[in-house]
C-alpha cells in the first residue's frame, strides 16, 4: 500500500480504529450528485467505495422510444459540458447503419465545434481541480476563455450547453458569416490565457506539492480497468482514437499525443492527469487552425439528411475521442424508424471505477484531488 510522509511520520505504522466517512452525494468536491463511502484510519484512506445511480434518467431505454434524430437532445444531456463530442459518435454510427456520406463542410465543421467543446471541457476541468487544490484565480481565467467559446456556440446553434446540432446527415444549421474570425480569435486568446494558467497554477510549487505523486495510476492498472482519454495518456499510454482509429477527417490534420512523463513527480500522477489536458488545449488549437484553413466555404449542410431516416437491419458500433475518453454508442436496427437498441460505453463510468485503487494510503484531503484529477459527470456515469 502506497503511503504518504507528513513530517517524517509513516501512517501505515500507526494502528487507529478504522471509520466509515461519507462524502456526498450534496458536497462540492464530489463533483456532482456522487457519493464515496470512504474507510479511514486516522487520515489515511483505506478504502473507497462510489455510490451512483442519484442522476439516473433511463438514456437508453428513452431512445427506444424515439425516432433516431429525436434521441440527439438526450444524447447532449449525457455529458452535458461535453454535448458536441456527444453527439458526434451517434450520427456518424446511424450514418454508418445508414451508409451515408455527408458533405466535406459539414466534416470540418464537426471536427471544429468538437475541439472547440474539447477545450471547453478541459478549461472546466483545470480550473475545477485548481480549486481543489486551493487555487481560485485560475478558475476565473479559464471560465472567461471558455465564455468566448460558449458565445460562438450560441450565435451558431441557439444553445450554450446543449446544441442538437449535429443531425443525421449533417447540421441543424450552416455557420454564421463571421465565424472563422471568431474561432481563430478565440485561438488566439486561448493559447495566451494557457501561458498564465502555467505560471499561476501548473508551476506552482504549493500546486505542484498538492498534485505531483498523489493518486498514481500506472499503465498496466489503468489498461486493464478500461481507462481511457486524459486518464489512460496521463499514465503514459500514448493512446488516442483520433489517431489510433481516424474518424471523420482527423486524418487530414497534424496533431501529437500528449502523454504524462512524470516531470515532476511519477509517472500517472494527479499532476500528469492535468498537464495532459493542458496540451490537449494546444492541439485542438492546431487541429482547429488547420480545419479553418481546409474548410470548403460553399456547401449546403442539410443536402444529405435524410426525410426518414430508417437504417435496415444490422447492428453497429462506434466511438470518438471524447475529451473524457472512449465515447461509444452500440445501435440495434429493426429497420424500424427507432432504434432497437441503444447502449452508450461512458468514458467517465469506467474511468471512475478506478477510484478505489489509486486512493488508497492517501491521506483524506488527497482523495478529493484525486477525484478531482479523474474528470467526472454524473449524467454520463448514471445515463
Amino acid at each position: 500500500m502506497t503511503t504518504r510522509k507528513i513530517l517524517d511520520i509513516d501512517f501505515s505504522r500507526i494502528d487507529t480504529d478504522r471509520m466509515r466517512l461519507n462524502v456526498g452525494p450534496q458536497h462540492p468536491s464530489t463533483h456532482g450528485v456522487l457519493r464515496l463511502e470512504v474507510e479511514l484510519d486516522g487520515e489515511v484512506v483505506t478504502n473507497v467505495i462510489p455510490h451512483i445511480g442519484y442522476l439516473h434518467r433511463c438514456f437508453e431505454k428513452i431512445a427506444e422510444n424515439m425516432n433516431y434524430q429525436q434521441v440527439i437532445p438526450y444524447v447532449d444531456r449525457m455529458d452535458y459540458i461535453s454535448s458536441m463530442n456527444n453527439e458526434l459518435p451517434y450520427v456518424i454510427a446511424v450514418e454508418k447503419l445508414l451508409g451515408l456520406k455527408v458533405p466535406e463542410k459539414v466534416e470540418y465543421i464537426r471536427v471544429i465545434m468538437a475541439e472547440l467543446n474539447r477545450i471547453a471541457n478541459h478549461q472546466i476541468a483545470i480550473a475545477t481541480f485548481g480549486l481543489d487544490a486551493g487555487a481560485f484565480t485560475p478558475f476565473l481565467y479559464l471560465f472567461r476563455d471558455r465564455e468566448y467559446i460558449l458565445w460562438i456556440f450560441e450565435k451558431a446553434t441557439g444553445g450554450r450547453l446543449l446544441f442538437n446540432y449535429f443531425w443525421v446527415g449533417g447540421l441543424a444549421n450552416d455557420v454564421y458569416p463571421t465565424f472563422k474570425e471568431d474561432v481563430l480569435n478565440i485561438v488566439k486568446q486561448v493559447r495566451k490565457t494557457n501561458k498564465d494558467i502555467e505560471e499561476l497554477l501548473i508551476y506552482n510549487k504549493i500546486f505542484i506539492d498538492r498534485t505531483a505523486n498523489i493518486g498514481v495510476l500506472p499503465a498496466d492498472v489503468a489498461i486493464n480497468y478500461g481507462c481511457s482519454g486524459p486518464m489512460l495518456r496521463g499514465s503514459g499510454v500514448p493512446f488516442d482514437l483520433r489517431k489510433a482509429e481516424p474518424y471523420s477527417i482527423y486524418d487530414r490534420f497534424d496533431f501529437e499525443i500528449p502523454v504524462g512523463k512524470g516531470e515532476v513527480g511519477t509517472v500517472g500522477d494527479c499532476w500528469d492527469r492535468n498537464i495532459v489536458r493542458m496540451r490537449e488545449i494546444e492541439q485542438s488549437c492546431r487541429i482547429i487552425e488547420q480545419a479553418i484553413a481546409q474548410m470548403p466555404d460553399t456547401g449546403d449542410v442539410q443536402s444529405a439528411i435524410p426525410k426518414k431516416v430508417r437504417p435496415p437491419k444490422g447492428e453497429v458500433y462506434f466511438r470518438c475521442e471524447n475529451p473524457k475518453g472512449e465515447l461509444g454508442f452500440y445501435i440495434i436496427s429493426d429497420g424500424k424508424d427507432k432504434p432497437y437498441r441503444v447502449k452508450g460505453r461512458a468514458p467517465s463510468f469506467v474511468n471512475l471505477s478506478v477510484l478505489p485503487e489509486i486512493s488508497r494510503g492517501y491521506l483524506f484531503a488527497d482523495l478529493i484531488v484525486i477525484l478531482g484529477s479523474i474528470d467526472i459527470v454524473l449524467g454520463e456515469i448514471d445515463r
